[in-house]
Order: structure tokens, then sequence, then C-alpha cells
């Protein structure tokens, strides 16, 4: 990596606080399979000059935290347009927590895709559960495709060094953010060398206060960019331009509208060595457009997504839940703004 952190940016120009209040709509989208506890997704969806925009930070995300993805939601709807260079991208099917038995349903929603990103480490589940999964995925995807895992931080270091021992026959592409800090993933870069299995970071990278620690530390092969966390695509392409390490672009079970942010991100990075994390609108039972950037013949394509007000209406949150989001946009800008 560089030897040196990117400059500090320059806080986001603000557009006034009520061109975002006034125009925003907040839905609640359902979900086809439960997926990080979540039977369905919220998120603030606004339109600005260069079109429609998200704000859709988790709800355990303090106003600090969810100011890195209000400055994403800005420099998208009202920032500057980046060069893409490339109309659709590559994506991975995500498997979420689900019995063996029901992986086909769920692998069959991503036509196309060659790349599969099983979920593991579940706190209702054991290992074995996972060896099933992950076994199901590479059965269903065949020797020449790909299957990665993300444990989300869940395992300590004893615990992901004997899944990995388990899960390496599957000739798995990556591990995901195997473990919650930087030192526990090097130790276990360390123990597992022999493995073959590169560590991949995710949030150690989009949670962190300094996103290139795990570079420094020589904690992962790869890390995983996602563009609401970091503050936006131009953020994000400083970030992968100092750590100097491979990447993959995702997302965060964004809408549409979100995930067209991460295409725009994927397709202006110089280079792509892994299909991106950006098929979810494929978990979405519903979704803000007529046309939702779902997988098609493995991948997506790169546009701004045209939002439907009748979907708006119709996925509409509640007062009370509007009340909240709209609340956390304003904590979110008070944070920027100072």
């Amino acid at each position: 990596m560089s030897n040196s952190s990117p400059a500090p940016r320059a806080a986001p120009r603000l557009p006034p606080l009520a061109d975002l209040l006034d125009d925003a709509h907040v839905v609640r989208l359902p979900l086809r399979t439960r997926f990080r506890g979540l039977d369905a997704r919220e998120a603030l969806v606004v339109e600005g000059p260069n079109g429609w925009t998200e704000f859709s930070p988790f709800v355990e995300y303090g106003p600090a935290e969810a100011s890195a993805w209000l400055a994403a939601t800005i420099d998208f709807g009202w920032g500057v347009e980046h060069t893409t260079r490339a109309s659709s991208v590559a994506v991975n099917a995500t498997l979420p927590t689900v019995a063996p038995g029901e992986v086909r349903t769920v692998l069959d929603r991503y036509p196309g895709c060659r790349t599969v990103k099983v979920k593991v480490a579940d706190p209702g589940e054991t290992l074995r559960d996972d060896v099933a999964r992950v076994a199901a995925a590479r059965e269903y995807i065949g020797d020449t495709g790909r299957v990665r895992i993300d444990a989300n931080g869940a395992w300590t270091v004893a615990q992901a060094e004997e899944a990995l021992v388990a899960l390496a026959p599957y000739a798995l592409e990556y591990v995901e953010q195997p473990c919650a800090t930087v030192p526990e993933l090097a130790e276990l870069r360390r123990r597992t060398a022999g493995l073959g299995v590169p560590v991949a970071a995710d949030e150690s990278v989009r949670k962190a206060a300094d996103p290139l620690a795990v570079a420094r530390a020589g904690a992962a092969d790869l890390l995983v960019i996602k563009a609401q966390p970091l503050g936006g695509i131009t953020a994000a392409l400083d970030i992968v331009a100092a750590a100097g390490l491979p990447v993959v672009v995702s997302s965060a079970l964004d809408t549409s509208v979100g995930l067209s942010m991460g295409a725009h991100l994927a397709a202006a990075m110089p280079e792509l060595r892994h299909d991106c994390g950006l098929g979810t609108a494929a978990l979405l039972a519903a979704d803000v457009t007529r046309a939702p950037l779902l997988p098609v013949d493995g991948a997506i394509e790169v546009r701004r997504v045209d939002v439907d007000v009748d979907l708006l209406r119709r996925h509409a949150a509640s007062d009370d839940r509007r009340e909240f989001w709209l609340e956390r946009l304003r904590a979110s800008y008070a944070v920027l703004a100072g």
C-alpha cells in the first residue's frame, strides 16, 4: 500500500437541509428471506440534481457513523459525476443462512452468476450447519464457480481457524471478516497461511476510524469496499488508491438506488478482479423502481434508477418510522455541517 494516508478530504458541500428533507421518501421493503436478522429493509431515498440517491445506514448506527452514509447520499445526488469504464458489472449471488434444501431456490434468483457468497457464523447455527450450506453452494455453482464466505466478524481466532480448516476443501475464494478486530485478522492470516484461503476485510474498513489500518497491519489480502459507509464514490476511490490491495465492491442490502451507487463505484474502479456484491436486489420482495437492478447473465447494469412514485406510496414506512429516519438525517447532517 501507499506509505501515506490519503490527504484529508474536505467536508462535502452540503445542499440546504430542506432540500433533503422536503422530498425525502422513507420505505420499508420486505425481504424474501430473513437476512442479518431482518425481515424488511428500511431506507430513505431522495432526488438530487444528479438523480435519485439513498440514505440507509443500519438502524443501530449513531449520527457519527451514519453521517458517512449521508455524505455518500449527497456525493451521489449532488456531487461530481465519475467516469465509468463499463456498462455492467459482474455480481455474486448472496446466500443467507438457509437450510441446504433451500439453497437451490435462493440461488436460482441469480441467473448467470458465477460466484456465491455464503453467510456463515450465524449465532443460532453450528459449524456443521455452515459446512452443509457451503457444500450445497459448491454443488450448485460447480467446480468452475467461486464460493466466498462471510462471517461478519463473529468468530474468535480459534473458531475461525477451525472453520477454515473444515471449509477449505470447498475451494474458498476468500473469507470475509472472519474476526472482529485488525489484530485478530492478522493473527488468523498467520495461523492459516498454509490453507490458501485469503482474508478479506469489510467491517474493519467501513466501520473503522482509519479505514487503511487493516492494510497497514498486513491483516487482509483484499478489501471489501462499500460506497455508502465510506462516504461515497469519491471517498471510496481515494481509499482504494491508498490501500494498494485488490478490492471487492459490495453493498449493504440497499434498494436499487443504493445499488446504482455501488455499480457506479465499481465501474469507476481502475481494476476489478472479483465479482461485486451488488446483486442483493434479488433478496428484496419489493423495490422502489419498476426496473430494479437484478442480476441478468451474472451482472447488473451501471445506470441511474428511475424511482416509481406509486411504489414509494405502496411501500411507505409508517409515520413514526418516517420521523425516525428524518431525525437520523437531521442528526447526520449536523455532524457533517459541524
